[in-house]
């Protein structure tokens, strides 16, 4: 008898899986993953580029007290590394504070999505 026992157990396993359960959890993991690698994509580089900007304001920060640069200086280079990385900055938008042993440096990074939707009448 416990051999007959062993055989069914056996064809159970086999039977449930052509029944597609294992398909289906294949499908949604796979689907899952595909779903970080696109959000990953999607947020890492605003990230990057945050991480980017920060570095240079710090660097920039640190060549100014030395290097006694004004505040257009300090500003116009800051554009530049914002323009090299692809961010929505205004000139205007950098904040510089420039005494002879401090320098202050902040960009306001916010998003402002609008929609407007007008009538066909």
């Amino acid at each position: 008898m416990p051999s007959h026992s062993i055989l069914n157990r056996g064809n159970s396993a086999s039977r449930r899986s052509e029944r597609g359960e294992g398909k289906f959890k294949a499908v949604v993991i796979t689907a899952i993953i595909l779903l970080i690698i696109y959000c990953a994509v999607k947020i890492v580089p605003a990230y990057v580029s945050d991480y980017q900007l920060s570095d240079k304001m710090q660097e920039q920060a640190r060549y100014a007290v030395v290097n006694r640069y004004n505040e257009d200086q300090i500003r116009d280079n800051i554009y530049k590394v914002t323009q090299d990385l692809d961010l929505p900055v205004k000139r205007e938008e950098i904040k510089v504070l420039s005494t002879n042993s401090v320098v202050k440096i902040s960009v306001d990074l916010h998003f402002a999505p609008s929609s407007e939707n007008k009538s066909i009448l």
